[in-house]
């Protein structure tokens, strides 16, 4: 059968290759007879890969050693390594999710990418607007090394404030870069895109759930499918935007939410993702508050995990849960929406007593 995806040889590199959408996506690529690299901070015995490189993505160094141990020659790069935010600070969460694609591209990748050359990040649905609010994070994507990318960051925000609140904005900024660097490599035939899934089932699903308020919230944004996505579904559109079918695509944000977006685009579906994320809002004492409760469950999660390990009573641990599911059920959380909407009207009276 004739190689109609072109993946034949192609020296391929897999970021976030440990586990859901990285994972199927090395594999794929394997059975696709790619030579695979795959990198991660954490290893994993991937059958068929040519290596395995372990990195940490918010650490420059270890990108640099990382990208030392690749060839000389990439033909596809897949960045697909990124952070919820849930469990990682601001700066770390944004670093990963933004700085690290945008480092590992100038530095590496343009150099070692020819005639013929893709380039696909994952991003998210939770970037959308990318172009509306580009000034929430323009003196980041305007910064070109390492070290200018960190200090814009940390003028963004605290380090302390919620990574939560870095994912939204760290996907808008790279569906920014990414249509720009399609625009720059055009001319030396090198197509650039981005894949923005709708929810999927990996490792981060227990924190997308919890940020969304529940599995009930997190499956009401999965269109009409109604679930959600396997990591191989979100893996094959990837595979597909590098490959050679793709040939006349550079530049394309690639929603693959089951519908979500046009039932958004058609009313019938309330338009949760259009609101400003980098917004100084977000750094104020209160709101952190509110947001953090937000995320108890996973907090309470790990602190369970000690006290099994501490060998506490399963009766103890579940009188435990149970107040926290009654907590629950009596302080309903407010949100991102709300909040802004919140804000808004608070700045309307400010203007109001001002006149």
């Amino acid at each position: 059968m004739k190689d109609y995806l072109g993946y034949n040889h192609k020296i391929c590199v897999v970021t976030g290759a440990s586990s859901g959408i990285g994972l199927a996506t090395a594999k794929l690529l394997v059975e696709l007879n790619a030579e695979v690299y795959a990198l991660d901070i954490i290893k994993k015995e991937i059958e068929g890969v040519a290596k395995f490189i372990e990195v940490d993505l918010s650490d420059k160094d270890s990108i640099d050693k990382a990208m030392e141990q690749l060839p000389t020659h990439i033909d596809s790069f897949f960045g697909v390594a990124g952070l919820s935010g849930a469990k990682t600070n601001y700066y770390k969460t944004f670093t990963v999710n933004y700085i690290a694609n945008k480092y590992i591209t100038e530095e590496y990748l343009k150099n070692r990418m020819s005639y013929g050359g893709t380039i696909s990040y994952v991003t998210s649905t939770g970037g959308l607007y990318w172009d509306k609010y580009a000034n929430e994070f323009e003196k980041i994507t305007n910064a070109k090394t390492w070290d200018e990318m960190i200090t814009a960051l940390h003028s963004q925000a605290n380090e302390d404030t919620l990574g939560m609140m870095a994912y939204p904005l760290s996907k808008r900024a790279m569906n920014y870069y990414m249509a720009s660097l399609a625009i720059e490599l055009g001319p030396k035939k090198i197509r650039v895109n981005a894949l923005l899934p709708g929810s999927t089932d990996t490792g981060m699903k227990k924190e997308f759930e919890v940020e969304a308020g529940g599995m009930d919230a997190l499956v009401a944004e999965t269109g009409t499918a109604k679930r959600l996505a396997t990591p191989e579904e979100m893996a094959w559109p990837l595979i597909f935007l590098n490959s050679d079918l793709a040939s006349f695509i550079t530049g394309l944000p690639f929603i693959v939410d089951a519908g979500t977006s046009a039932m958004v685009a058609l009313k019938q579906k309330k338009d949760r993702m259009d609101m400003k994320v980098g917004s100084k809002l977000f750094n104020l004492g209160f709101i952190q508050k509110q947001l953090a409760k937000r995320l108890e469950p996973l907090k309470e999660e790990k602190d369970t995990k000690l006290e099994d390990k501490t060998t506490k009573t399963d009766e103890t641990i579940d009188d435990f849960s149970q107040e926290n599911k009654d907590k629950n059920k009596t302080e309903p959380e407010p949100s991102l929406a709300d909040l802004d909407k919140e804000q808004k009207n608070k700045e309307s009276q400010n203007e109001t007593e001002i006149l």
